[in-house]
């Protein structure tokens, strides 16, 4: 089984809370700032913490349809946050799981940085190609 991450961080000039309020607000907001990509995004299951399950609809900007995904961590007071993708489009049939870890640090200047872990576990030895990562 081969694992696959990538790293992202970017310095935001919001504060953390600001920041981290707007990432659980995901589900209203990604639709409206971009439709393209979000059709829409649901509660199935939960109330939005541990344990919540959405279901994702992708818009016609993204090569598949849908996606699942259970949030596995979330703390408030660190700004973390972490889901896991387990059905749907965005597996590509070669993904067991793709993990995204979200963790938010403030930073001295008032702003924050946003760090971002994606982890694609996938089914063999098979990776996403460069231009999916």
């Amino acid at each position: 089984m081969a694992t696959v991450s990538i790293d992202i961080e970017i310095a935001s000039s919001f504060p953390a809370e600001k920041l981290f309020k707007a990432f659980s607000d995901f589900e209203i907001i990604a639709p409206k700032i971009n439709p393209s990509v979000f059709k829409s995004v649901e509660t199935v299951e939960g109330d939005g913490g541990v344990g919540t399950i959405k279901v994702i609809t992708f818009g016609d900007a993204v090569p598949f349809t849908n996606s699942k995904y259970k949030v596995v961590a979330l703390d408030a007071s660190t700004f973390s946050y972490t889901h896991m993708f387990y059905e749907g489009g965005n597996l590509m049939g070669i993904q067991d799981l793709i993990t995204h870890h979200v963790k938010i640090t403030p930073s001295t200047d008032g702003g924050c940085v946003y760090k971002l872990t994606v982890v694609y576990s996938c089914k063999g030895d098979e990776k996403p190609s460069e231009e999916f990562l």
